[in-house]
Parts: C-alpha cells; structure tokens; sequence
C-alpha cells in the first residue's frame, strides 16, 4: 500500500464550500422564480428554452438493523445491509425513490435540423439542506469504529457544485446528439432504464449502489472530462462514450458501447465498456489516521482496471411491465499504478492507495428481475429481486467469511406500492429484505437488514 502526505492547504474549506453551495443554490432557486413567472402554457417551467427541472423526495423509514443518518450520503440512510448496519432506528430519510435534485436544461434551435443543447444537474439532500456528497460521508467516518459509524458510502456525487451532469453539445433528429462534459454513463442510463425499481435507493441494491452503473465503482456512474454520441433511428438506438482520463479526479480513460433495440413492447439493450484505474475511496482506519502528517480530511483508495458487459432487456404487455437485466464485471490489478498523494474527485485527497488487491481477478456477476402492474393510470404495484454473486480472488481460494476475497452472493426482495396523487406529486410504501452471506458478509455486524419506508415525491 502507498501513503501520500499531504500539506491542509491541498484541502478544499468545508466552509467555504458550504457557502458556495448555498450562493449556487439560492441562484438556481432565484433563477427558477423568474422562470415561474414567464411559464410556458404547458405549465412547464421553461422560459426562452430554458427548463427548470428537479426532484424533492422525502419519507420515514425503519430499519432493524441499520445506522444513523448521514448529513452528506445521497441516500442518507444504509437502505441496503452494510458492514456497521446494527440499530434498529426508525428517522426520516431522503431520496428514497430517486435522487432529490435541481437542474437546468437548455435547447436552442439552430436550423430546421440542428439545435444547441445543455443540461446542469445538482444532486441534494432535503434532510440536511447539502450538496450530495458520498466521499465527505466516508470522512466522517475515518477511524470510527464499525458499531458506531454513520450512514456512508462512495460515490460520483462528490459535493460539486454540479455533481449529477454538466454537459453541452449539439442534437439533430436524424444524426444523434454529440456532448462534452460531465455525462451519467451508459451502464447508468441501462441500469436505471432497466431496473424494476428505476433506480431506487430504497428498493433496489443496483439504483443504492453504483457498483453496476459504474462498471464495478460507484465513482464511475458519473464520468468527468468525456464526449457521449448517442442516437436512435426508428426502432433502433446506439451509444458510444469515451472518458480522456490522465486527471486527479480520474487518472484512466474509458471506453462504453450500446446497441439496443425497442420494438412491440420489447425493449433490449447490450453494453460493453472498460475502466482503467477506477478509484474506490475508503474511510481510514484508525491506525491510518494515526500515521503521522496524514491529513484528517482525507481517503484511502483501492484502484483497479475494471472491464463490464451488460444485457438487460424489458417487455410490456397491457398493465404489466416485466425486467431484467445481468451484468458481468472483470476487476484487475491496475495496468499503470497510482501513487498515493492526489485531489481525487470532488478535491478530496486520496492519502493511501492499494494496487495490488487482486491476487486473482474478481469476478461479479449482477442479476436482476422483476415485475410491475399498474391497477390504473395513477396506481402500480413492483416486486423485484437483486443478485450479486463474487468468485474468490485472494492468494488462497476461500468460501466461507474469513475475508472480503472469498467467494460470496448477496440476496435483495422488494415490494413497492407507488400512488400518483397529481401529475407532479406521488406517494410510496414499500419494503426491502437484504442478506450478505461468505466473502460478501465478511467483517459485517450483521448479515441481513429490513428496510420499510413511505415518503412522497414531487417533480417540476
């Protein structure tokens, strides 16, 4: 493992970003009132080709064993079995069905066929009133121990200002449209496409975990600095994505194809992509936090070249909606190594990194099904299993729970009863059951979790 010290002054202020975030926020909700006040007669908020968009979800939830909640994780609870999920708590939690957020969108016609086109996304969360920020929850929780850790988890929304997208490029009917900035990846739009629970955090493990959007890292989700083609024509639809790399933030380039088709209620589509040195942030531990020079405000890394397909496919038939989908992710050793000391994304400083943590390739595959009736216009009901399944990929082959590399599966059942009270406002109630067992439970305090919750959700 390599250790990078670091001088503070690397280190972004919480303060100051605190106050960035509330001047970008307070702009956007300025913004949105002169939108409001010149809406277009559809009742949208869009002004000149400008559209005020975004999600406020929130709800209460139970859990028999989970943990407290976290200012700064986008999902704000751990909806699924963690390794420090064991209270029972019953809290208000956040983002339960999708992402609380806020964005602008933009299309400004150029000719009869080509048209400018923009879209600005910031992900929050409404139980604390801050910018979404998976790394700065894995802070919080640097040298705690596991019993008494807060909610945290990894993630490409890293407290940006923008953290969800930032992209701008041009869109054509017939020729696709071509974008540069900051795009949700392809594996992200198939996997919430195609997910029974479109993406949820508290019913799905792969709309909780950015493990399958993200090729094997959840930072991944979200890639910075890339160009994004996509395009559909009749009854077929392609993608390609390219990441430039060689950054602080992502030091590797990737590479994403699609192909798909949507035709008589059938809907399928096949991904292949590559990572190379994908960052998986870590709290510290305790003795890490105890090196000498080690800034408290900083993450340790595993880094890996990581290579994924998916096949995910849907069907419609009336009221009844069936999908499904797997995914099988290769995770290497990374071909060029990176050494500890760098701004990792959203500038949090990566102070440890691990290349060499697959003796062997991991290998996961994710699978997933599940079914949807809508009773009316207004009222469905989904139910959906998750599966990961890990091959062991230490020095010595394991299946049992004596370490995170043996071999090990994880189970997620869900239920969700979803009520459309207007055009704009829904209600929900649901359940998830979720169980680690072998490699995959190894170090946890508990091997399984019960989630209920209920909330609402307002989109504009």
């Amino acid at each position: 493992m390599n250790v990078r010290i670091s001088n503070s002054n690397n280190h972004r202020s919480a303060p100051r970003r605190a106050l960035l975030s509330g001047a970008i926020l307070a702009g956007i909700a300025f913004a949105g009132f002169g939108v409001n006040a010149q809406a277009a007669d559809d009742t949208s908020l869009t002004w000149n080709g400008i559209t005020l968009y975004g999600t406020v979800d929130i709800g209460i939830a139970y859990q028999n064993h989970g943990a407290p909640l976290s200012q700064d994780f986008y999902p704000t609870l751990q909806y699924m079995i963690g390794s420090s999920n064991n209270k029972s708590i019953t809290t208000v939690a956040s983002s339960g069905l999708s992402q609380s957020k806020v964005g602008l969108r933009g299309v400004e016609p150029l000719n009869d066929v080509l048209s400018f086109v923009f879209n600005l996304e910031s992900g929050f969360n409404p139980t604390s009133g801050k910018f979404a920020d998976g790394p700065k929850s894995l802070i919080n929780n640097n040298g705690v121990a596991l019993a008494n850790r807060k909610a945290a988890g990894d993630g490409s929304r890293a407290g940006q200002v923008f953290n969800g997208q930032a992209w701008g490029g041009f869109s054509s009917k017939d020729w696709g449209t071509l974008s540069i900035g900051r795009h949700v990846t392809l594996f992200g739009d198939s996997t919430t496409k195609y997910d029974p629970m479109n993406g949820s955090y508290a019913f799905s493990i792969i709309g909780y975990s950015g493990l399958t959007a993200g090729m094997g890292d959840t930072q991944d989700v979200r890639l910075d600095d890339s160009v994004k083609y996509t395009i559909k024509h009749d009854w077929f639809h392609a993608g390609a994505l390219y990441q430039f790399g060689k950054s602080d933030g992502s030091p590797g380039e990737a590479w994403q194809l699609d192909a798909g088709f949507d035709y008589a209620g059938f809907s399928v589509d096949a991904l292949w992509g590559q990572k190379k040195d994908a960052i998986s942030a870590a709290s510290l531990s305790a003795a890490q936090v105890a090196t000498p020079g080690v800034p408290f405000d900083s993450l340790a890394a595993t880094i890996s070249d990581n290579e994924a397909w998916q096949i995910a496919a849907s069907y419609t038939n009336g009221p009844w909606k069936a999908s499904g989908g797997y995914e099988h992710i290769t995770f290497s050793n990374p071909s060029l190594p990176v050494a500890a000391g760098f701004s990792g994304l959203g500038g949090y400083w990566i102070a440890f990194t691990n290349n060499t943590a697959f003796p062997h390739d991991k290998k996961l595959d994710v699978s997933w099904i599940g079914l949807k009736y809508n009773f009316s216009k207004d009222l469905d009901l989904t139910g959906a299993w998750y599966g990961y399944s890990q091959d062991a990929y230490g020095a010595v082959k394991c299946s049992d729970n004596r370490a995170g590399n043996c071999s090990g599966n994880e189970d997620v059942w869900s239920v969700r009863l979803d009520y459309r009270l207007t055009r704009r406002l829904d209600v929900y109630a649901g359940a998830a059951w979720s169980k680690v067992q072998d490699g995959l439970a190894s170090g946890f305090l508990n091997t399984s979790a019960t989630t209920l919750m209920t909330g609402f959700r307002f989109n504009f």
